[in-house]
């Protein structure tokens, strides 16, 4: 007769009466599944995700079991960076890393698998006795991050989308080390109902980690491999749960072909794994079993390894907890510690160990205090400090004693309440609130005492829990409003230990991070710090700085905006700051530095490789390209490589059928070209083969997009400044001017903005006078039908100010013309248009138009109604206003002598006039003939120095 068999008879038979034989069978299979674990050969700890109560059993096991070998359930290819964590503080995450992959989806790159680990996790406990003590050997048995994504359903995306800030992952795909969640929504549902509580963290802890806090391992087994088998039982997604059989049978197999070759015995073993994993059925499952099962070869990509910080909140947006819940695991975990006076196992020199804590935990870096009694962190304490008085002896390894009767048949002894901790509680929380900028005040402290002892009343608990006591404090706390950045939910968060983030230390950092620390050393800043710290560089002072302004440069292009951040400085071409100020915010987002790691050795190598991949992208445009050299020159300063990316943009410029990067790819060529001509003394080989080569198509391709729907103003109006402004280059470079007058002469457009823009290039040319378009723009402006449409040939005329800058007075004129000839029935309508497609299609050249009206109009409100605009004939001179007099000398008589001149440039300007006789005698100059009647010297000197 089994261990079981008064069990599995006791609920095969209420199953009958209330359920039928589908709920019997569900329940006796529950019952199989734990007298299966529990029989293995091999024993199996079940274990949960950030589970204190596992924790505390994983402490107490390991203590007495003192097993030689460990299977972890973790992915097998980051064993290597177990090691390290003696280097962080923890939560940290271990990550295996992919930017260039082969055999899976392009779309998925990058590839990232991260698997978090706290303090208060049967994982990092198994780790830490492992790796401190002497001839135990740790082996991770799951399957490679490799295969993580090789069982991924290739028709969606691999990755899970999650904020940056709480994040801290990333876009990582999780590794759910112990993940123990209904997969039956309708359960769920179900046991938060009947439970009272809002969330599955609520619920786990009220009826799973507090009765086990305290139970014995027995119990605690075969509580765990119960529930892993319920949740197995009533899963109903059938792709996930093939899934986890496939690691069930990769982790069995690795575990037989590590026992048949090492030769240890199963006896000195402990299989760690998640309670779900437990309760496995699949025929692979125990060490008697012959199965076998092919593991699949790796793909060709290239995994990069690390650790990244992590956090609570982190941990709780990637596997769906709720908000708080794992710093109150944490909390009870320290709890559980102190008052069952456990050791917990720490890595020897592990960052953020609290030191001197009652019952031995490890002090500061590079050793650890030692426990009450002499016993250092990790090593096994006497047998008669293995049992305290709520932790009983198990059963002999052989056999399997019933502790599920008792524990299901009986209410779990529920703990007194601890007056002391929630008036501690209460206080703390009005204090914090306070300072937060809410009103409260002693009378909310008694409130919230009160009422969450009045809760855990409605909830059937004997004790307030952290959770009773947020609803309590949010509903006597919480008003209208949040005063400040953090409501109550969140201060009560905080209270209970906060969002604790981790920390990779400097030993444990890639090259890369390394040397990134080390060069920014003179800047005098604790760079892991979590807070934004300033710096600042005065570089004509301290020029040694000047390295580490570059180095910012090139992060604050690699790094996320607000990991560092430029005050004051800037960085342009051919442009230095003689003073800057930073930003620089590295301890937040230590895990992006952490993975330019994995892009290469130096920033620089990193930056040279984006650049690189950016530009040899099949997407990659002449705009990208052109922006590829001006970073390379920035912040590089390699001629070469520069170089290269320009002959690449050249390329790209050839190969181009569409112009809808013309606006860019003008405005920085420009700018290199300016670049260049001032600091170089010549033009790289590339610059006049890209002028040549853009000459030459946008030539070809100016017709089709003077016509074409999907080529805009500005496209058209970028492509002639790049054909006017390169001419000269162009020409004495071999290309032929006869090619852009045909492509203009064969460009027929229909839309008005395009028209005008035609006129304008026509007008450059020399096709068209200034005249003739003064006079078309006339005709425009008295055809009533063409007036509403006249805005868009004035954006047209905008445009051309880019090709043409000498247009911008006649832009001005035409504007000036529509303002004062249109009536206000006409003019009002059509305003708003106009406004609107000036902001839309031309906003970044009204500023020019604006300077030019202002050097055309008068300057002040009264000489408005005086001013004649310079395009209108002016007026003729009064009949009685009295006749100039002029002057005499010999200017007047060279130009009485030759009037030809001086009348042609009179006709050029539309002056009219006539010649009149100077005065006699030089009355003009009576006082200068005064002043050198009076000082003869200077003119006597003069003339003697021309003789």
């Amino acid at each position: 007769m089994g261990a079981f068999d008064p069990l599995r008879d006791q609920l095969t038979q209420a199953a009958r009466e209330f359920g039928g034989d589908v709920v019997s069978g569900v329940l006796s299979g529950l019952v199989d599944d734990v007298d299966r674990a529990l029989r293995e050969e091999l024993e199996i700890f079940p274990v949960c995700h950030h589970s204190p109560a596992s924790a505390l059993a994983m402490v107490r096991r390991l203590r007495e079991k003192q097993p030689k070998v460990i299977y972890l359930e973790l992915c097998e290819d980051l064993q290597p960076l177990l090691t390290e964590l003696r280097n962080c503080r923890l939560p940290v995450a271990v990550q295996a890393f992919a930017t260039e992959i082969d055999g899976f989806p392009a779309s998925w790159a990058p590839l990232s698998v991260v698997a978090p680990i706290t303090e208060a996790s049967a994982e990092y406990q198994a780790i830490s006795y492992a790796l401190e003590t002497p001839g135990v050997e740790l082996v991770l048995v799951d399957r490679s991050t490799d295969h993580v994504f090789q069982w991924a359903p290739k028709e969606e995306p691999a990755k899970k989308e999650y904020a940056e800030e709480p994040g801290l992952h990333g876009d990582a795909v999780g590794v759910e080390i112990g993940d123990l969640r209904p997969r039956f929504a309708e359960l769920e549902e179900h046991l938060l109902h009947h439970g009272k509580v809002r969330h599955w963290s609520e619920w786990w802890d009220q009826y799973v980690e507090q009765p086990l806090a305290g139970a014995d391992y027995d119990t605690y087994r075969q509580v765990m491999v119960l529930i892993g088998s319920l949740f197995r039982h009533l899963d109903r997604d059938a792709d996930r749960l093939a899934v986890d059989e496939d690691r069930e049978r990769y982790m069995w197999t690795r575990m037989r072909e590590h026992l048949s070759a090492s030769g240890a015995d199963p006896a000195d073993c402990l299989y760690v794994c998640g309670a779900f994993h437990a309760a496995s059925r699949v025929e692979q499952f125990g060490l008697a079993s012959t199965a076998t099962y092919e593991i699949s070869p790796r793909t060709g990509t290239k995994w990069l390894y690390g650790l990244i910080p992590s956090s609570h909140s982190a941990i709780e947006a990637q596997f769906g907890l709720a908000s708080g819940s794992v710093s109150i695991a944490a909390a009870s975990w320290a709890k559980s510690l102190t008052r069952g006076r456990l050791t917990p196992f720490r890595l020897t020199g592990q960052k953020g160990a609290p030191a001197g804590r009652k019952g031995g935990a490890p002090g500061k870096k590079g050793g650890a205090a030692g426990r009450k009694g002499g016993a250092p962190a990790g090593s096994v304490p006497p047998d008669d400090e293995l049992v305290g008085p709520d932790l009983r002896r198990d059963a002999p390894r052989g056999e399997v004693t019933d502790r599920l009767s008792g524990f299901l048949s009986k209410p779990p002894a529920l703990d007194e309440m601890d007056e002391a901790e929630l008036l501690g509680w209460s206080v703390d929380i009005v204090r914090l609130a306070r300072r937060n900028g809410y009103l409260a005040s002693t009378a909310d402290a008694i409130a919230v005492f009160e009422t969450s002892i009045l809760l855990a009343g409605m909830r059937n608990r004997a004790r307030p829990t952290p959770y009773d006591f947020q609803d309590a404090a949010v509903t006597c706390i919480e008003k209208d409003s949040v005063p400040g950045r953090r409501d109550v939910r969140r201060l009560c968060e905080i209270l209970l230990g906060g969002d604790r983030v981790g920390e990779v230390g400097y030993d444990a950092l890639p090259p890369l991070a390394r040397d990134v620390y080390d060069r920014l050393e003179p800047l005098g800043l604790d760079l892991e710090k979590r807070t934004i710290q300033r710096a600042l560089l005065d570089l004509n002072a301290d020029p040694h700085l000047a390295p580490c302004s570059d180095l910012l440069w090139m992060l604050r292009y690699l790094l996320p905006s607000d990991a560092v951040r430029p005050i004051m400085g800037e960085r342009r071409l051919g442009e230095r700051s003689i003073q800057e100020s930073w930003d620089v915010a590295f301890g937040k987002h230590q895990r992006s530095i952490i993975e330019l790691g994995y892009e290469g050795v130096t920033i620089e190598q990193v930056l040279e490789q984006r650049l690189r991949r950016a530009a040899w992208d099949p997407k990659a445009t002449a705009a990208v390209a052109l922006a590829a050299v001006e970073d390379a020159v920035l912040f590089l300063g390699s001629r070469r490589f520069a170089d290269e990316l320009g002959q690449r943009a050249v390329e790209l410029l050839a190969s181009e059928r569409s112009v809808d990067d013309a606006p860019e790819v003008l405005r920085r060529i420009r700018r290199l070209m300016a670049y260049y001509r001032a600091h170089e003394p010549e033009l790289p080989a590339w610059c006049e083969e890209f002028a040549t080569s853009g000459y030459a198509q946008y030539c070809t391709l100016l017709p089709t997009a003077f016509v074409a729907d999907d080529a805009g103003v500005r496209q058209v109006a970028a492509m002639l400044g790049f054909l006017f402004s390169m001419e000269s280059l162009a020409i004495s470079l071999g290309c032929d001017r006869a090619q852009l007058e045909l492509a203009v002469q064969q460009s027929h457009p229909e839309a008005p903005s395009k028209v005008a823009l035609l006129w304008a290039a026509r007008s450059h040319l020399g096709l068209l006078s200034r005249a003739e378009l003064r006079e078309r723009c006339d005709e425009l402006l008295a055809n009533p039908l063409v007036v509403p449409s006249f805005p868009l040939y004035i954006i047209g005329f905008v445009q051309a100010m880019e090709p043409v800058p000498a247009l911008t007075g006649f832009v001005v004129e035409v504007i000036s013309k529509a303002f004062g000839r249109l009536p206000d029935r006409v003019l009002l309508p059509w305003l708003p248009k106009l406004i609107t497609v000036l902001r839309d299609q031309a906003g970044e050249l009204v500023p020019v138009l604006v300077r030019e009206a202002g050097r055309t109009f008068p300057g002040t409100l009264d000489a408005v109604d005086a001013w004649v605009p310079p395009w209108s004939a002016r007026p003729a001179l009064a009949a009685s206003a009295p006749a100039a007099v002029a002057a005499s000398g010999p200017v007047a008589e060279l130009l009485l002598g030759h009037p030809a001149s001086c009348d042609a440039v009179a006709g050029l300007l539309g002056c009219e006039g006539s010649w009149q006789a100077p005065s006699p005698g030089g009355s003009l100059h009576r006082e200068a003939a005064a002043l050198l009647t009076a000082h003869p010297d200077p003119a006597l000197a003069v003339a003697a120095l021309l003789t």
